[in-house]
């Protein structure tokens, strides 16, 4: 089944798209220019689709950030650190993201005959993210078919699994975790303290697998451990 992914460059989205290499069903890489602050996932999406040999469409939405104000993501307003959970996680909501990525991904998707599109939206994000819910996913998928009069999929594997399930299926599949981006903040290093970070860092601990990114701060996680 043909499928085209939104892949930020992070662990997630980027364990997927050798999921679905592996499975031979990826056909192509959508990433976003949302004016986000960490820009650089862009690079690591882009490196994405040319370890995987396929093609890459880089759509600029900076526009279209810049008018949605309000978040950590895009505005100047500290990024908060802690666990991804927390409260102040919602700071990280960029409102109807992920619905306008999708609404963009659908259209590409269908203009070039591909059967689905994929998301790795995870069981973690639900806490904070109204467009990461099953619910939300369900009801996206039947309005695009209204929409365009044909069967596109949308894909969400990872949706009931935790970040530690992830990264245990990148493992089956041979996923280069070195070669993502998460940290939010968007220096030269992983900061270890944002809720990104701290998610990362833990789920590769809960996984069992040695984690490969260096972060500025990688004691700090510990404090932000569930109970």
């Amino acid at each position: 089944m043909k499928t085209c992914i939104i892949c930020s460059g992070g662990l997630d989205s980027v364990s997927l798209a050798y999921r679905l290499a592996y499975e031979k069903h990826l056909s192509g890489i959508i990433a976003f220019d949302y004016n986000q602050r960490h820009k650089k996932e862009l690079a690591y999406a882009a490196q994405c689709a040319d370890n995987l040999n396929v093609p890459f469409h880089l759509v600029d939405v900076s526009s279209v950030g810049k008018a949605i104000s309000g978040s950590a993501l895009t505005d100047d307003i500290d990024v908060p650190e802690g666990h991804y959970a927390e409260e102040t996680m919602k700071l990280t909501v960029v409102p109807n993201r992920n619905a306008i990525f999708l609404t963009i991904a659908f259209g590409i998707a269908s203009a070039n005959n591909m059967r689905a599109v994929a998301i790795a939206v995870h069981g973690g994000n639900h806490f904070i993210y109204p467009d990461c819910r099953p619910e939300f996913l369900e009801a996206f998928g039947i309005m695009e078919n209204l929409s365009l009069e044909c069967t596109v999929k949308l894909v969400a594997p990872y949706a009931g699994k935790t970040k530690a399930d992830i990264i245990a299926d990148g493992v089956q599949t041979g996923t280069p975790f070195a070669q993502t981006w998460s940290c939010y903040k968007g220096g030269n290093y992983h900061c270890g303290r944002c809720g990104t970070c701290v998610e990362r860092r833990e789920a590769f601990y809960l996984a069992g697998i040695d984690d490969p990114t260096y972060y500025e701060d990688d004691e700090f996680w510990k404090s932000c451990l569930k109970n």
